[in-house]
C-alpha cells in the first residue's frame, strides 16, 4: 500500500515552510497569493487530500456545511444547493447535503448524524421543525441558517420570504384580473408546510373580499397507486376531477407549478381555452414552464440567491464578520401572470 502524502511533502514541493503550507491550505489571508498558487499547484500535482477529521480533533470543527433539504424532485433545490456551492468556492468549507423527502424523522435522524461530525455551519430548509428537531439547532453551537420561509421565529439566522405573503400576493393579483370562481389542487399540505401557509395566505385574500376557494383537491382523494404517480401526472388527474364537479371555475390555484403544469396537459388535451376560460396558477417560477409561455401564472422564486445568502451568513459567522443586519434575509418572490395580464386589459 503506498504511503499517504502528508502536509510536509506538500511543503516540500512547493518549497515553503510546513506552516505557510499549512496556512495556505487553509486559506488565511496573510498568505502571499503566489504561495497560495504554489502550495495549491504543488498539492495538485502529488494527490495531496489532507485528514479533516484530524483537523476537526483540534479545531473541534470540520470544514463541512450541512445542507438539509426536503426533495429533489424539480429543480427549486437543487438550484438552492447550485448557489450554496457556488458562494462557498475559493473557500475551505465544503457542503455535504440531506434530503428528507418531507419526512420529519428523516430530518432529525439527518440533522442529528450531520451535527455528530462537527460541521461549521447547517442550512434547513424550513421553519417548522419539530420541538426534538428544534432543540438539536438551538444546542448545536454552530451557525443555523434556515431558508426559503421567514414565517415564523428561526433559531438562528433565516433566508427566504413569507410563504403566507406569496399566497396573499398571487390571490391579490388574480382577483385584479376579474377572477372569481377560485378551486385549489395541492399535494402532501400536511408534510409540505410551506405550501400550507402559502395556501392559507390565498385563502385569507379571497376571504378579505367575500369570496373562498369553491372546491379543493389536496391529494388525499387520491387512491393508493395514483397517490405515487409524478407531481405532473396527479395534477393532470386532479385538475380533471376538480373539473368535473365544478366546471365553472375560471381560476385553479396549485400549490406548485409541477401540479399547474399537470392541469395545463389536462386543459389542453380537453380542449379548454386557457387562460381565457380557466386561468392556471402556480408557484416557483420552474423552467418546465418555458415551453409554454404564458400559459400559467406563477411566483418565481430567487432560489439560487437563496442558497448563495445563506452559505454566506456562515462564511461571515466564521470569520467572525456577521452583523445584526445578517439575522433576517427577505427575497421576496416576483409574480408573472403571463397570458393572463392581456386577457385582463
Amino acid at each position: 500500500m503506498k504511503k499517504r502524502k502528508t502536509l510536509v511533502d506538500v511543503a516540500a514541493a512547493a518549497g515553503v515552510s510546513k506552516m505557510t503550507a499549512s496556512r495556505a491550505l487553509r486559506g488565511d489571508k496573510d498568505v502571499s497569493d503566489a504561495n497560495v498558487e504554489k502550495v495549491k499547484r504543488a498539492a495538485r500535482e502529488i494527490g495531496y487530500y489532507g485528514n479533516h477529521l484530524a483537523a476537526s480533533l483540534s479545531s473541534k470543527r470540520t470544514d463541512l456545511i450541512g445542507v438539509v433539504v426536503p426533495s429533489l424532485s424539480n429543480i427549486v433545490f437543487p438550484q438552492v444547493m447550485s448557489g450554496v456551492t457556488d458562494a462557498l468556492k475559493g473557500s475551505a468549507l465544503q457542503p455535504v447535503f440531506g434530503v428528507t423527502d418531507y419526512d420529519p424523522e428523516t430530518e432529525y435522524d439527518i440533522i442529528r448524524n450531520m451535527l455528530s461530525w462537527r460541521p461549521a455551519g447547517l442550512i434547513v430548509a424550513g421553519l417548522d421543525q419539530p420541538d426534538d428537531t428544534r432543540r438539536l439547532l438551538a444546542d448545536a453551537g454552530i451557525p443555523i441558517v434556515q431558508i426559503m420561509d421567514c414565517d415564523g421565529d428561526p433559531v438562528d439566522t433565516c433566508v427566504g420570504f413569507s410563504q403566507t405573503g406569496a399566497g396573499r400576493d398571487m390571490a391579490a393579483a388574480l382577483l385584479a384580473t376579474g377572477r372569481r370562481r377560485f378551486g385549489y389542487v395541492g399535494r402532501n399540505l400536511d408534510k409540505d408546510l410551506r405550501a400550507a401557509k402559502r395556501k392559507k395566505g390565498f385563502q385569507d385574500a379571497l376571504r378579505d373580499q367575500g369570496l373562498d376557494f369553491i372546491d379543493t383537491i389536496d391529494g388525499s382523494q387520491l387512491q393508493d397507486d395514483e397517490a405515487t404517480l409524478s407531481a405532473i401526472a396527479c395534477g393532470r388527474r386532479m385538475t380533471a376531477d376538480l373539473l368535473v364537479r365544478q366546471p365553472d371555475l375560471d381560476c385553479i390555484h396549485f400549490s406548485n407549478d409541477d401540479l399547474a403544469f399537470g392541469g395545463l396537459c389536462h386543459c389542453m388535451a380537453a380542449g379548454i381555452d386557457v387562460p381565457r376560460t380557466v386561468a392556471l396558477a402556480g408557484f416557483n417560477g420552474l423552467g418546465l414552464l418555458d415551453g409554454f409561455p404564458g400559459k400559467i401564472a406563477t411566483s418565481r422564486t430567487a432560489r439560487r440567491e437563496i442558497g448563495e445568502t445563506a452559505a454566506r451568513v456562515i462564511l461571515k459567522t466564521v470569520e467572525g464578520t456577521k452583523t445584526e443586519s445578517d439575522k433576517i434575509h427577505i427575497l421576496t418572490p416576483t409574480i408573472s401572470l403571463g397570458d393572463l395580464a392581456v386577457t385582463a386589459e
